[in-house]
Order: C-alpha cells, then structure tokens, then sequence
C-alpha cells in the first residue's frame, strides 16, 4: 500500500496530529510518527491507513479517485460576482477610535457618491448576471444616504429575482425612511455591540446620551423585527477586554446568538492604537479562554451560542465546500465572486484594501465603475492568493483548511511575500486550527454538545474525529 503524504503537528496532550492533502486527519502518538518516518508501518498501520482513506494500492484505484475527488471539493473555486460591497459615503456620525476606515465627519463634503457614479454602480450591477445578489452596504454610515441605498435596491430588484441586502450600521439615528428602508423582508442589519454598556460607551459612543441612542434603537430593532434578521459584532481591545460573560449576556438579551470576536484592525485610525506587547499572543490566548466559556456556558443554560469564525474553521475542518469566509478560502482569488465599490466609484479586491489605499499606504485599487476591473493588477494580487505551493504552508498540518491574507501581509509587512510562519495571519489561523482540534478530541459532555449544534447534528459522535494508537 501507498500511503499519502502525512503532515503533522504536535497537540497541547502531547499527542500527534497528522493531516493528508485532502484533509482526512487523526490524531497518534510520537511512536506511529517513529514508524512513519522510518518507513517500518505495522499492519495494523497500514489497516488503519486503508481504512481512514490515507493510502491506495495503485494509481487510479478506487482510493486513489477518491482521495484525488477530496482534494479537489476542498478547493475553492471561482464563481460568477454575485456579492458587492457598497460605500455610499464615507462619512460617519461617531469617532470610534478604532476606525479601520478612516472615515470622514458627519458634515463634510466630497465623501458621497455623485451621481455620475451612482450611474456607474448601477450599469456594473445591471452587467452582472444570474438570479440572485448580494449587496452589503458599508461606510462610514450608510444610512447618512437612505437615498442612495433606496436607488440601489430598486434597481437591483428589477434586475434580480433574489436580491438580498444587508445594511452595516452603528444604529445611531434612524428616521422614519430609514426604517423604512430596513423594513424590507430581504434587507438585513448588522451592526457592532461591544459588550454591555460600559464598554460599548467607552470604545464606540464616548457619551450617555449617544450611548442611550443605540440601545434604544437596537431595542426597537429587535421588538421590530424576527431573530436573524439584525447581527451584531465586537470589537475588542487586547489591552482592555470586556467582561466575555457580560458580552454574552447582552448578545443573548437581544436575540443574536452568533459573536464573531474580532481584534482591533491593522488599518485606518486603528493603526494608531497602542495595545501593548505581544498583541498576537494575548489576543490567541483571550479568544481560547472565550471558546472554554462558550462551551461550559452552552451546557449549562442549554442556549446554544457560537463564534461565528470559529465555527467556520470547525466546519472547514468537517465538510467540503464551507468556504463562505475569505479567510479560510484557498485559493482565494480576488475579484472573481465579489468586489467592493468605494465612495469615489474605485474598485477594491476587499475591503481591507480600500482601507490601505485610504490612508495613503498603497494602492491596491483594481479600476473603477467607469473603466471597469483592471485584471491585469487582479492577477498581480491572486499570484499571492494561494497556499498551494507556499515553502512553509506544504509543510503545515492545517494547511488543507487553510487559506491566505495577501491585504493583511501588504498592511503589516509591505509585501506578499513575507514568511508565512512570521506572519500575524498565520499565527491567529494557528492558534484556531490548535484550538478546533483540542475541542474536536475533548471527550466531556459540555464540548460534544456544542460541537453538534455548531454542526448542526443531533450528537456528536467520537469517532468523526479518528485517533490510531
């Protein structure tokens, strides 16, 4: 029998985890890697191996096809555009201090859309084909231009047959158009919360009466609307986290059972933020000590939260095709399923690199609603946007769940190139996949109940993650 190459990685239990190209995975000891590497398997090895499909006997057998057909589902592929990010303005009506935009005050000009470029957003969309869109719009405060949000989805409903929208707001003013607007079945909220009331004042709002102005609008929201139609998202400072057990509360309290636990952004006003030493390492450590209490609070209410990209690294590790989040995509190539469309008509691969190109560090443009997508400077970008062939990535145990930040190694180190195992990507997805499988081999009832409703399964059942003695 020929058996796959195995990766591997040595677990927090001292045990080893092995990884094959497709993704299967188990979990041995340091004395089956002794046998591994030195080409001295036992039979019981190699039935093991047959068995979990990590070995074939020839080319082009049954377990070779399939092992090719794995390998090849985990792959990412390219879609027509269907998902566009929109900023209408840049402007804002708050100054968070965390701002990855760099977003424009309330007052100013020369921020908006003109019209000439509303008239070019609207003949890029009216282009693409196929039934259904996305569009997200961002800012700054989108709902500063209820009237260029209103263009945009009576366009789009004429043009789509399932259109869907989703407006990111801070929920800080809402008149009645603006309610209006939201009112809509296929349009969505989501907005940040960043903990209880406390914490939120002192990151976001910088005031009680402004602070008062969200909680009453995000209760109105909730009374207003059904569960899963509002989302919500913190922003947390390393250097002064909230208390995670009062966060959850407040989630819960309004309905939103997705967290998805962010750190402070390496762009726009955040750049400016002091958070200390060894910001990766701390925040690595928090975001652990979070999944330990989401877990142990789960089985003690029965009232199943998630964190939302934790989950969607649990799911890569699981199933074909959860590749939904770009992070975990590979290859992850730019501009070919979405694209974001600034405030002054430019194209972006993300929105992290309209971030970049707005404080003046790069540009990372890719054209404009007038010429249209430069692909010559896409393909420049997607050269990075892969972790097939990267001298540390073939090496890693987790890099058939992996994917790539080429915006984020441009924004740190000033190119795409940068070691990978140097880089702040590759020490947060480290630390998640470690923390994945520490909770995928945990045995007590508290994790196996969680796992299934983040799964969406019934049970858990042990043997979905495979150990070989």
């Amino acid at each position: 029998m020929n058996v796959w190459p195995l990766k591997f990685r040595e677990m927090s239990d001292g045990s080893v985890l092995f990884s094959d190209d497709a993704g299967g995975f188990f979990k041995s000891s340091h004395s089956f890697l002794d046998r591994y590497a030195a080409d001295s398997l036992t039979p019981v090895d190699g039935t093991f191996l047959r068995e979990g499909n990590h070995g074939f006997d020839r080319e082009f057998d049954l377990p070779w096809t399939s092992f090719a057909y794995r390998w090849a589902r985990r792959q990412a592929r390219p879609t027509r555009m269907n998902y566009v990010i929109l900023v209408p303005t840049l402007r804002c009506n708050l100054t968070c201090g965390y701002c990855q935009v760099s977003r424009a005050p309330e007052n100013a000009s020369g921020f908006d859309w003109s019209a000439e470029t509303l008239a070019g957003v609207l003949s890029f969309l009216g282009g693409l084909e196929g039934p259904d869109i996305k569009i997200e719009f961002q800012g700054g405060e989108p709902l500063l231009r209820v009237d260029l949000l209103e263009a945009v989805q009576d366009f789009c409903r004429g043009k789509f047959s399932r259109p869907q929208f989703v407006v990111c707001t801070n929920l800080q003013v809402l008149d009645e158009r603006a309610w209006a607007f939201l009112d809509a079945d296929d349009t969505f909220i989501s907005t940040s919360l960043d903990g209880d009331r406390a914490t939120h004042e002192r990151q976001r709002t910088h005031g009680s009466e402004v602070t008062d102005a969200f909680f009453r609008n995000l209760e109105a929201a909730v009374s207003r609307y059904p569960e899963g139609k509002i989302s919500a998202l913190p922003t947390v400072d390393v250097a002064s986290p909230p208390d995670f057990d009062a966060l959850l509360d407040n989630y819960e309290r309004y309905g939103i059972r997705s967290v998805y636990l962010r750190p402070i952004n390496h762009q726009g006003f955040a750049r400016k933020v002091r958070q200390g030493d060894n910001v990766l390492a701390r925040w690595n450590r928090l975001h652990s000590e979070f999944i330990n209490l989401l877990i142990a609070r789960n089985h003690r209410t029965g009232r199943f939260m998630e964190e939302y990209y934790f989950s969607q690294c649990l799911k890569r590790v699981l199933r074909f095709d959860a590749d939904n989040h770009v992070d975990i995509r590979n290859p992850n190539f730019f501009a070919s399923d979405y694209v974001v469309i600034d405030h002054d008509g430019r194209f972006y691969p993300t929105d992290e690199a309209r971030m970049l190109s707005r404080i003046g560090r790069i540009d990372l443009s890719i054209g404009d609603v007038g010429t249209g997508i430069d692909r010559e400077k896409v393909e420049v970008l997607n050269s990075g946007a892969f972790n097939h062939f990267d001298p540390d990535c073939i090496h890693c145990a987790y890099q058939p769940f992996c994917g790539t930040d080429v915006i984020d190694d441009v924004s740190r180190y000033g190119r795409i190139d940068a070691r990978r195992t140097d880089t702040w990507f590759c020490g947060r997805q480290m630390s998640l996949f470690d923390k994945v499988f520490e909770v995928l081999y945990r045995k007590d009832e508290a994790a196996r109940a969680s796992l299934a409703a983040w799964l969406g399964l019934v049970g858990w059942d042990d043997s979905m993650a495979p150990t070989h003695p």
